[in-house]
C-alpha cells in the first residue's frame, strides 16, 4: 500500500512540475512569437530590431478592446504608408489598390474634381496649376496660392495624395477650401463645386505668321497632338514658334523628349537622370524640323516637371530664351513600382538635370526675361510676340 502511495505522489509530483514546464513554456513560446518575424522577412540593417512591429502586431490582437474592429489589411496598409511617409519626401508615395486606379484614372485625362494639380513645396501644399476653364480656373485660384485647408482638415501634415483624396469627389458635390495668396493679409475661403474634368492636350493659334502653341500636359496622346501640330506650321510656312508651358505640371518623360526632338538634333542631349553616383543622358530622337526657327518659351509657377525639361533643354541646347516667371521647381524622378495585391509604390529614384547638368529639384528655371502677369491683359506671351518680332 505505502509503494502505491508513493507512486501516486511521485505521479502528481511529475505531472505537477509537468504542468507547471507546460504554461512557462507557453509563456515564454508567446513571448517568442510576439518578437518573431514571419519567414522570409530579413533586416536591411542589423541595428534594426524588426520584430518590434510585430510584437506590436500581437499585442494590438490580444489587447485591444473592440478586437472585431480591427482591420488586418488596413493595419498592413497604414504601416506601411506610415513607413514610406518617415522618408519625408512628398514624391515617394504608397497607394492602396484603390488610390492607385484614382491615381491612375488622373493620367488618363479624365476624373472628377476641381481641375488643378496640387504640390507641396516649402513643406506647404500649394497649387501647381488649374486647367483652364476647370471650377479650380473659374474660382479664380492661381499657381502658387497656398492651400491652408479642405474643408476643416489643415494640409500641414497632408500628403499630396492625402490632399488629393480630400479634394475629388462626385460632380455637383463642393468642397471647400482655404486659400492663402502672396499679397493677402489673411487667407480666403473658396466653395468649388466639383465637375466631369476633362484635361486637354494642346491648342495652336496662328497670328500674324507666328505659331502659339499651348500645351497643357504631357499625356500619352501629347506626340500625335504635336505631330498634327506641326505639321500644320510647316505647310503654312510659319517660322516663328511661341511654347507655351505656362501652368504645366509635366507629365510622362517621353513625351516631353518626343517633343524635344522637333527643335534638337538628334543624338543632343534634353536631359540627365542623375541618381546616386550615376548619371544617364537622354538623347533627342529628332526630326529637328524647327531647330532653325525663332522660338520662345513661356514659364510660370506652373511650369514643373516634363514642362521644365523641355525648357531647360531649348535653353542649354539651342539658347532660346525663357519668358515670364520662375518655374515650380519639380525636377524629381518618379518610379511607379505595382505591388502584388494592387497596391504601387511611386519612388523618388533620381533628379532630373538640364543638359548643362544643372538641378531643376527646388530651384526651377529663372527666365532671361522676367515678365509677370497683369490683371488687364496677358502682358507675358504680349513680350513674347514683340521679342519675336525684333528678331525679323
Amino acid at each position: 500500500m505505502k509503494g502505491i502511495i508513493k507512486y501516486f505522489v511521485f505521479l502528481i509530483i511529475v505531472l505537477g512540475v509537468g504542468y507547471l514546464t507546460f504554461q512557462f513554456g507557453i509563456e515564454i513560446g508567446e513571448q517568442n512569437i510576439l518578437k518573431t518575424p514571419p519567414p522570409n522577412i530579413t533586416n536591411a540593417d542589423s541595428e534594426i530590431d524588426f520584430s518590434l512591429f510585430w510584437e506590436t502586431w500581437r499585442n494590438l490582437e490580444m489587447s485591444y478592446l473592440e478586437t472585431e474592429d480591427l482591420d488586418y489589411k488596413e493595419m498592413l496598409y497604414g504601416a506601411i504608408t506610415g513607413m514610406v511617409k518617415s522618408l519625408d519626401d512628398p514624391y515617394t508615395v504608397f497607394f492602396t489598390p484603390k488610390q492607385a486606379e484614382v491615381f491612375e484614372e488622373e493620367l488618363s485625362g479624365k476624373y472628377e474634381g476641381v481641375g488643378m494639380v496640387i504640390g507641396i513645396k516649402d513643406d506647404t501644399l500649394k497649387v501647381v496649376s488649374p486647367f483652364k476653364d476647370t471650377p479650380a480656373d473659374k474660382a479664380g485660384l492661381k499657381a502658387g496660392d497656398e492651400i491652408v485647408k479642405v474643408e476643416d482638415t489643415f494640409t500641414k501634415d497632408l500628403t499630396i495624395e492625402e490632399s488629393v483624396s480630400l479634394i475629388k469627389g462626385p460632380e455637383g458635390t463642393e468642397v471647400r477650401l482655404l486659400i492663402q495668396r502672396e499679397g493677402w493679409t489673411e487667407p480666403k475661403e473658396f466653395i468649388l463645386e466639383r465637375a466631369v474634368i476633362i484635361i486637354p492636350t494642346l491648342e495652336l493659334e496662328i497670328e500674324d505668321n507666328i505659331a502659339i502653341v499651348k500645351m497643357y500636359q504631357f499625356n500619352r496622346i501629347l506626340t500625335s497632338e504635336f505631330q498634327k501640330a506641326g505639321s500644320e506650321i510647316l505647310e503654312k510656312g510659319v517660322n516663328d514658334i511661341v511654347l507655351d508651358l505656362r501652368n504645366n505640371p509635366g507629365g510622362y518623360l517621353d513625351e516631353a523628349i518626343s517633343v524635344a526632338g522637333w527643335f534638337i538634333e538628334r543624338g543632343e542631349i534634353v536631359t540627365w537622370q542623375e541618381e546616386k553616383d550615376e548619371k544617364t543622358p537622354y538623347e533627342s530622337r529628332g526630326p529637328a524640323l524647327f531647330k532653325d526657327h525663332n522660338v520662345v518659351v513661356l514659364i510660370n509657377e506652373g511650369s514643373a516637371s516634363g514642362s521644365e525639361i523641355l525648357a531647360g533643354a531649348l535653353r542649354d541646347q539651342n539658347g532660346v530664351k525663357l519668358i515670364g516667371e520662375k518655374s515650380f521647381g519639380k525636377g524629381s524622378v518618379q518610379e511607379q513600382i505595382n505591388l502584388s495585391d494592387g497596391s504601387s509604390l511611386k519612388v523618388t529614384i533620381a533628379k532630373w538635370l538640364t543638359p548643362n547638368e544643372v538641378s531643376i529639384e527646388d530651384e526651377g528655371l529663372t527666365p532671361d526675361i522676367e515678365v509677370e502677369m497683369s490683371e488687364e491683359g496677358d502682358t507675358q506671351l504680349e513680350k513674347a510676340i514683340e521679342f519675336l518680332k525684333s528678331l525679323r
